[in-house]
């Protein structure tokens, strides 16, 4: 892009104008905040002043082992996105989406950069990931997510609320080369740079600062580098500006639900016209809110065009937000450290005096020293004094003063204030007394954690926008037919292969990414090494009570080393040989076990069915002894005996047909299998020794015996 010194003014002035009005106060606060965490608590003049007068300077950092308990909450619960289907998109696309965020996830290590975010919106009350599209290693664009320096963006004055959706526009600054520029922009732009480190423009005074976060202290105004430093010497201040503006922008729309989707800036009339002869799509236009994204440089504009973006590549994360107000948690804690800095500090100078508090010396009584020694060594152990005069009168020690009361109380008033202050309890950094109750101090601990769930709550809103914008970036780029590797087990490293947006040969798309509205759900899950303890812990106390739990869960969720590797020699090579002959004789000893179990069932079937004629007969017998009418003489009740007898024989024969029939194909089965089982021994036996005849032939063709009278 040429030198563009109007729109660079513009840009220059709306970001100067950012930074001045709210931006300048949240940097002297970060940097107060991370002087406090990184243990540099005491202001220059005031040390220097306590130095000058031989007086102790104490630093007990309180503030970093308290933050370092608020940063373990959160490493020890970890996000899970999940996406849930909305208004009939499939839910197999949802379960696809999910897999594919998780591979975005991983390849971006976002566990650590969310960590990092953590700590910068606890620290400095403002925490900042970048996420955007990179074409560097694929031509079919990844997602990249990195964290930026929260005193690198500056947030619109105007802004009101928590999501960035919300804000007319944000400004992201950073430090380059001039060989970054020729990388990410144009060459002929980094040349007209290069080797730039001041500028007679009224907006360019910023474009070359001498202080920033990074590994060196501050930059020497007075050092001029030579054309070697060039290339690794970031001296050139790059302004991104994304802001909103309104615009009028086609979009397809579908018919039957009213979804609508932007046609891209590049589509000609006549692709238009095919996806609405293809598809059925209408095209309408509207006046919408579109960013504009402008990159300068000095007076050189390097980009300046539409968005491919939805929403601003920035996502914020605020621990504590009030309308515009963001709160960390160091800031409401300097001053109890600097009042136990401070109190701890007199106290050891207090204590200090009192081992020296002076003498009362005879004018000229002293011999051996001058007064000016005396001054010097005074304190000594074992120090003598010539006099000439008495040395009791002449000499006196000044008694010391005594401690102020109260003094020691005013530094444990200022750890309490941090407890109090901070939330975090001596339950939750473990330095309870060995006298109280392990439920008590799972009570405590708990308390404690709810006193964090406001900054863990933000988190959860960040990590619901992380997920939002990621969806976003899938449906608008992820549109070709890609493999994923997804990680599915990291213990074992056992991975597996999606594919999406697949075509079939019926013209259909497998886990089309591009179409279907989803809800996001964001869970709270412990980290892997916190939940395997307590699934372990509990896979065994179940065990112990008797529940039949695999050893593999056991050994899954354990911290041995190695556990993969045991995991996979106990579970073997499954498609192996021996492995399937165990699978199936497993099956035929289930089906066998099946046959005996229904055979039983049939006798006790047969058995009750016997028991029941039994009953029927005797019931028969005793109505014919009650009521049998004397004309007949009993043969009525001699017919119905009969009949029940010859149910009875029935019933007999078939329950004694089933019982023989069931044993005797149960000993068929085990006789097949015995057989089975003794012809594999055999041949696996066979082979063994026709293995070991081979390699012992082979030992004896390498090793021929010697011949008789043949020195060996």
């Amino acid at each position: 892009m040429p030198v563009d010194t109007a729109l660079c003014s513009k840009v220059w002035n709306r970001y100067a104008w950012a930074r001045d009005n709210g931006h300048s106060k949240f940097v002297e606060k970060a940097d107060v905040c991370e002087r406090f965490f990184a243990g540099d608590q005491w202001n220059a003049v005031d040390k220097a002043k306590l130095t000058a007068q031989r007086r102790p300077a104490l630093t007990i950092n309180k503030i970093i082992s308290t933050l370092g308990n608020v940063f373990g909450e959160q490493i020890y619960n970890r996000a899970e996105i999940n996406f849930r289907p909305r208004n009939g998109a499939p839910a197999t696309t949802a379960e696809a989406l999910t897999k594919v965020v998780k591979y975005v996830s991983d390849q971006n290590q976002l566990d650590w950069k969310r960590s990092d975010l953590f700590a910068d919106g606890c620290i400095r009350s403002r925490g900042f990931l970048d996420m955007r599209m990179t074409f560097n290693e694929s031509m079919q664009g990844d997602i990249v997510i990195d964290n930026i320096n929260s005193k690198n963006v500056i947030i619109d004055p105007d802004g009101e609320q928590y999501d960035p959706d919300t804000w007319s526009e944000v400004f992201v600054t950073k430090w380059v080369t001039a060989d970054d520029i020729a990388v990410l922009y144009d060459k002929a732009d980094a040349d007209i740079l290069r080797g730039r480190d001041a500028s007679s423009l009224p907006f360019g005074y910023d474009s070359i600062e001498s202080y920033r976060d990074r590994f060196g202290d501050r930059m020497n105004p007075m050092y001029s580098p030579g054309p070697e430093t060039a290339t690794v010497l970031r001296n050139l201040r790059l302004i991104e500006r994304q802001h909103r503006m309104l615009d009028k922008q086609k979009h397809f729309v579908m018919p039957s639900t009213g979804e609508m989707r932007p046609v891209p800036e590049d589509f000609s009339r006549d692709r238009i016209a095919w996806f609405v002869e293809k598809f059925g799509f209408a095209v309408v236009s509207k006046v919408v809110r579109r960013i504009r994204w402008t990159v300068i440089c000095d007076n050189v504009k390097l980009h300046d065009d539409w968005s491919p973006y939805k929403h601003f590549t920035v996502i914020p994360f605020f621990p504590i937000f009030r309308y515009g107000n963001t709160i960390g948690l160091v800031e409401n804690l300097t001053g109890p450290q600097e009042l136990l800095n401070k109190v701890s500090s007199q106290e050891l100078h207090v204590v200090n005096t009192t081992a020296n508090s002076g003498w009362k010396i005879k004018a000229g009584a002293l011999t051996n020293m001058s007064i000016q020694e005396l001054e010097q060594r005074g304190a000594e152990t074992g120090l003598v004094l010539e006099m000439n005069g008495d040395p009791d009168k002449d000499a006196v020690k000044i008694a010391p003063n005594q401690v102020p009361q109260g003094l020691d109380r005013i530094s444990y008033k200022a750890e309490d204030h941090i407890k109090t202050i901070s939330g975090v309890s001596d339950s939750m950094q473990g330095f309870d007394r060995e006298d109280v109750a392990a439920k008590a101090i799972q009570a405590k601990r708990q308390a404690g954690s709810t006193n964090l769930a406001k900054p863990l709550d933000s988190l959860t809103r960040t990590d619901f926008m992380i997920a939002r914008n990621m969806l976003d970036l899938i449906q608008e780029f992820f549109t070709e037919e890609r493999i994923l590797t997804i990680t599915k087990d990291r213990t074992t490293g056992e991975g597996e292969d999606l594919v999406v947006n697949q075509e079939t040969a019926e013209g259909s798309i497998v886990n089309d990414l591009t179409l279907g509205e989803y809800d996001v759900v964001i869970s709270s899950v412990p980290q892997r090494e916190t939940l395997e303890d307590s699934q372990f812990d509990q896979a065994v106390a179940l065990k112990e009570l008797g529940v039949p739990i695999p050893d593999e869960v056991l050994i899954e969720n354990s911290r041995l080393r190695g556990k993969s590797d045991i995991l996979k020699k106990m579970r073997g090579d499954q498609d192996s040989p021996e492995a399937q002959k165990r699978r199936e004789l497993a099956l035929r000893g289930a089906e066998a076990e099946v046959l005996k179990t229904e055979g039983e069932a049939k006798g006790k079937h047969a058995d009750a069915g016997l028991r029941e004629a039994k009953t029927a007969l005797t019931t028969v017998q005793a109505q014919k002894e009650a009521v049998t009418p004397p004309e007949d003489n009993g043969a009525a009740a001699k017919q119905q005996e009969v009949e029940a007898d010859i149910v009875l024989e029935d019933r007999k024969f078939e329950h004694t047909k089933e019982i023989d029939y069931a044993k005797l194909r149960h000993e068929q089965q085990l006789a097949e299998q015995e057989a089975r089982l003794e012809a594999q021994l055999k041949a696996e036996q066979a082979a063994t020794e026709r293995a070991m005849r081979i390699q012992q032939a082979a030992q004896a063709a390498s090793n021929p015996q010697p011949k008789q009278g043949t020195p060996a």
